[in-house]
């Protein structure tokens, strides 16, 4: 097992992506702390595996954030992995017509929600001197196409916030990384193709491989780096 005895927190742990990478992680022998708005979600997850922490938590709500850390750091102590995994869809409409309103929530869970939720577990990570920060992506935070809005503007800042936090954090064995999944068969997808047909899609076990392997020590030294899950076309670049 390819994580045992490691700490991970994975946010919107309840669905889709998220809840393939916690399933996967604790079958890799880590304990998984999770948050989630969806309450009910959280209790069937909470009560399916004893190293599972689920805990409600709106990610753009920074003082709930700073709630949920806190409770993770008392019955974790340390965190080891931790996967930005939560976000927004928000309207597939052109910008000039992008509602204020949605623009600012989108991007308020989507990159300061991320925001949020790093910096109060950097010191964590950073006093035991190790660390993988793996912050989920998207094809459209790489090249920008019609009618994604905020959604892919929020891509592209997390795709900025791996860089900045890959430079700053790499003296301290600490590793940052993106990865964009690929097209998935979920809920989320869904809402932005609801007449495409899933059953020629991955499912979201299927991507989760390169994240194990970010957040194990098989990719110690790995950092800065924005891979495609499907593909893996990035060249690693020791720190």
């Amino acid at each position: 097992m390819k994580l045992e005895g490691k700490k991970a927190v994975i946010t919107g742990g309840t669905k889709g992506l998220g809840k393939a990478l916690a399933q996967r992680f604790l079958a890799e022998g880590a304990a998984v702390a999770l948050c989630s708005r969806d309450k009910k979600e959280l209790e069937a997850v909470q009560s399916s595996d004893s190293r599972v922490l689920a805990i409600p938590c709106d990610i753009s709500n920074s003082q709930q954030v700073q709630d949920f850390v806190k409770a993770v750091e008392q019955e974790f102590g340390v965190v080891d992995i931790l996967v930005n995994n939560a976000s927004r869809l928000g309207p597939r409409v052109p910008i000039a017509e992008y509602p204020l309103n949605e623009w600012d929530e989108t991007m308020q869970t989507n990159a300061n929600g991320a925001f949020f939720l790093t910096r109060l577990v950097i010191p964590l990570m950073k006093k035991q001197k190790s660390g993988s920060i793996i912050n989920v992506s998207a094809s459209v935070g790489k090249a920008g196409r019609a009618r994604w809005g905020a959604y892919a503007v929020s891509k592209f800042a997390l795709e900025g916030f791996t860089q900045v936090l890959a430079e700053e954090l790499k003296q301290h064995n600490i590793t940052v990384n993106a990865v964009n999944p690929g097209s998935m068969a979920t809920a989320f997808r869904r809402e932005a193709f609801p007449e495409e047909d899933q059953s020629i899609l991955r499912t979201p076990d299927q991507v989760t491989d390169i994240f194990v392997y970010l957040a194990s020590d098989d990719g110690t030294g790995i950092s800065g780096q924005s891979f495609d899950a499907a593909t893996y076309i990035s060249k690693p670049r020791i720190i």
